[in-house]
């Protein structure tokens, strides 16, 4: 099954399941993909909080349940954080969720009233008070998050969709799970250009990183985007470039503000985007270079479930969650971590590169040491000279992630789009997972960006 193009050069080469999809579209309207974020104290954050009678609990952050529709999480903390007149860094988050979507998530913010709150006016945004805590929210909090979707669009008759959806579903189930790919949202469907940037951070070529996060264009976005960023490219011209790039695209006006003072300060450019984001561009493309490693281990037919030699092999907590422990797989043990494999207990790894993160070993390292070589980087490549600052030492993540108690349900009728049906899917998957690497394997969609991704 040909998988589309824009998929490939985002370094995902295969679909897991060989079932053929239903096709359709995801986020017609931001309340057909919602997302409910869930701890690992077993805490799940609703989109209707029950508000407490007070506010219990003793520490210096506040937690909260920040509710998002159609917001970015980034640009909603820099917002929440401006309306309440404190520094981004003293609000929290767990983890980023989708923009075109309906999402609850737990925040902390540090030393603050939860009467204060009330200064939070933003559309599309609620804030939420909970109760107090001495820890504030960070990532290993998260377990993971649960998604409800529906699938529209949909012209195939219901014995059919239900069939095809059924059928992939048992196909990922008898697999034990879906190979972890980072998803189209973590490079940007509509313009997907994060990884571009990330790889010339990574050669310290940052004038190029600026061009091309400003002024690289896509046919799929708005087309004064499009037109603007294409006269960019063409002129060069930041301080001009400033008077006419729309309102919308606030990161690229925040760069570009720097640069029409000083066309050759590209660091002091970036330096004006939140360091969250600075940082994500660069692991964006570490991301692309897993998804790659992944393709290439799953097309040369190297199991997903069974050690090779010079493998990383993951330890799985009580939560069933991989660690940051691993060992690597070698003649002396490669028999008991196969078991441990079996077990559920260790989970085999693929590296992200970084400054602290070394290529695999054996097969798997083979196909690592090519990819690096056709795209000219190594690891001392992930420890930026102009920008110190960055985070982007690497780590292990495991191969496949297990899809948690999937739920398909009966086609109906899709009252937004005329003699056509829908499908709802809900599934939990583990923090640091995609939803849409999920959607992919039941839609099978000819084109990702038509159909919502």
């Amino acid at each position: 099954m040909r998988v589309p193009a824009i998929e490939r050069e985002l370094g995902i080469e295969i679909f897991w399941s060989k079932s053929r999809g239903v096709g359709g579209t995801i986020k017609t309207v931001s309340d057909d993909f919602v997302v409910e974020e869930m701890l690992v104290d077993g805490s799940r954050a609703d989109l209707e909080p029950t508000k407490p009678s007070e506010i219990t609990g003793e520490g210096r952050y506040l937690i909260c349940q920040l509710i998002k529709r159609d917001r970015d999480t980034l640009l909603a903390v820099r917002g929440i954080a401006k309306q309440l007149g404190i520094s981004e860094r003293r609000v929290r988050i767990a983890g980023i969720k989708d923009k075109k979507a309906l999402t609850a998530q737990h925040i902390s913010i540090e030393n603050m009233r939860p009467e204060k709150l009330t200064r939070v006016r933003m559309m599309g945004i609620q804030v939420h008070p909970l109760r107090y805590s001495v820890n504030m929210v960070f990532p290993h909090m998260s377990y993971g998050n649960r998604f409800h979707i529906t699938i529209r669009d949909l012209s195939h008759r219901r014995p059919i969709l239900q069939e095809r959806a059924s059928n992939v579903l048992n196909e990922l189930r008898m697999l034990g799970g879906i190979p972890n790919f980072f998803g189209h949202q973590r490079f940007g469907t509509v313009r997907p250009i994060t990884h571009l940037v990330g790889k010339a951070i990574a050669q310290n070529d940052l004038e190029k990183a600026a061009l091309i996060f400003l002024a690289k264009a896509s046919l799929h976005e708005h087309p004064e985007s499009y037109e603007a960023r294409q006269r960019l490219w063409k002129t060069r011209d930041y301080r001009e470039a400033l008077a006419y790039f729309p309102k919308r695209l606030l990161y690229e006006r925040m760069m570009l503000a720097r640069l029409a003072k000083n066309p050759r300060d590209y660091k002091g450019a970036f330096r004006r985007l939140p360091l969250r984001l600075r940082n994500l561009l660069l692991q964006a493309y570490q991301s692309y270079l897993f998804n790659n490693f992944l393709s290439q281990r799953v097309l040369r037919r190297i199991p997903l479930d069974e050690p090779q030699p010079g493998d990383y092999v993951i330890k799985i907590d009580n939560h069933g969650l991989p660690t940051n422990s691993y060992e690597i797989a070698k003649a002396e043990n490669i028999r008991s971590l196969s078991s441990a494999v079996e077990k559920t207990k260790m989970s085999i790894g693929i590296p992200l590169v970084g400054s602290k993160q070394s290529p695999s070993g054996g097969m798997q390292g083979e196909i690592e040491r090519s990819i690096l070589e056709r795209e000219e980087v190594s690891q001392s490549n992930f420890s930026v000279e102009d920008m110190s600052e960055l985070r982007a030492a690497g780590r292990v993540r495991p191969a496949v992630t297990p899809i948690i108690d999937p739920e398909v349900s009966s086609a109906e009728k899709d009252e937004i789009n005329v003699h056509k049906k829908k499908l709802r899917v809900a599934f939990t998957l583990h923090r640091g997972c995609y939803a849409t690497v999920v959607l992919r394997e039941f839609m099978k969609s000819r084109n990702p960006i038509k159909a919502g991704f």
